[in-house]
């Protein structure tokens, strides 16, 4: 088997150590790999598959010689060195929001949409969150319906601001137990026994941009460019993992038991819908988990056409960031793309 020179950038972010541990879990063909972060990182050891990786300065000229990148970095990290690492001939794989909706850009769930991976040039961008844990439940359905209509309420786990989210939490929730002040920093309000209904900030027309996200990088993954979609997101005092609300309209009629069976066979998914033994999914059971858990299936009885409701759950640091990037990476390999 060919193996292959990867460098993760942002080694030691929270996303970047997630990416190294599902490297080294799935085994992936690695020939040789480079730790890559800030000046301040430069010298520190990770462990990887039973040897000490020195890590290195994030550069330009840190790719030569580079097969994948797979980029844990913020926007501005990523806007600048993805093309300098892509001229060093490396394909990047970014976690960041810079390139997604770039027009030359392929946006990619493995699940969804690999096909798209044959246009790309170099950059290949993973979508938010939020949106690729509702991109594998909905493809299936719409290849089974035909999708008309989203709407969507996240609950979106403090993991998904970083470390600094699950500290903030962590202090506050003994504060309010202690009866000592609180003084919000990461969020915008106290998030400890709370939920804020504000991700990112606010756009002109009112969403957040967490929001616009799910409608932008919906109609890209799934190439509905007149999808409608209509989401809210809120931030809510769980460690880790996503949760989502998700209703339907559909194009042809899908009943619940439908659903299911199309859902029990789609890639990516495990189906935890017994509502009568209080078995759906929930974030404590689907954190450090690959797939995504979809459950309360049910007919939408507000609608008037076709209208179906469900419930879904995904680590948002695993498949909905590190994961996707590193299955990108393998089904790229597969499709003989690198």
């Amino acid at each position: 088997m060919k193996e292959y020179c990867v460098a993760v950038t942002g080694a030691l972010g929270a996303v970047g150590q997630e990416m190294l541990s599902i490297l080294e879990s799935r085994q992936f063909p690695i020939k040789k790999l480079k730790l890559l972060d800030i000046a301040e990182n430069v010298g520190k050891t990770v462990k990887f598959c039973g040897k000490e990786v020195s890590v290195e300065l994030s550069e330009p000229n840190a790719f030569k010689e580079v097969d994948i990148a797979l980029f844990a970095v913020s926007d501005n990290v990523s806007k600048k060195l993805a093309p300098e690492a892509v001229k060093n001939g490396a394909i990047v794989i970014d976690n960041s929001s810079t390139w997604r909706m770039d027009p030359e850009v392929p946006l990619v769930v493995p699940e969804v949409n690999p096909e798209v991976l044959r246009q790309h040039k170099g950059i290949i961008a993973n979508p938010n969150c939020s949106t690729i844990i509702a991109m594998v439940p909905l493809k299936p359905l719409h290849e089974f319906a035909g999708l008309k209509r989203i709407i969507a309420s996240t609950y979106q786990a403090v993991s998904g601001a970083g470390i600094a989210g699950i500290g903030e939490l962590k202090d506050q929730s003994r504060n309010v137990l202690d009866n000592k002040p609180i003084a919000p920093k990461v969020f915008a309000h106290q998030i400890a026994f709370n939920l804020i209904p504000h991700i990112d900030y606010f756009e002109e027309n009112a969403y957040t941009h967490e929001e616009m996200k799910m409608f932008r990088e919906g109609r890209k993954i799934l190439g509905l460019p007149e999808l409608m979609v209509n989401c809210t997101c809120a931030r809510v005092p769980v460690v880790r993992s996503h949760s989502e609300s998700i209703t339907i309209e559909t194009e042809r009629p899908i009943t619940p038991d439908q659903a299911r069976e199309v859902l029990n066979k789609a890639p990516g998914l495990k189906v935890v819908d017994r509502p009568e033994n209080n078995e759906y999914p929930m974030p404590v059971d689907t954190a450090n988990q690959d797939l995504i858990f979809v459950g309360r299936i049910r007919e939408d009885i507000s609608s008037t056409g076709n209208g179906l409701t469900f419930w879904c759950c995904g680590d948002q640091v695993r498949k909905g960031a590190a994961l996707n990037a590193v299955q990108i990476a393998e089904t790229m390999i597969k499709m003989e793309l690198i």
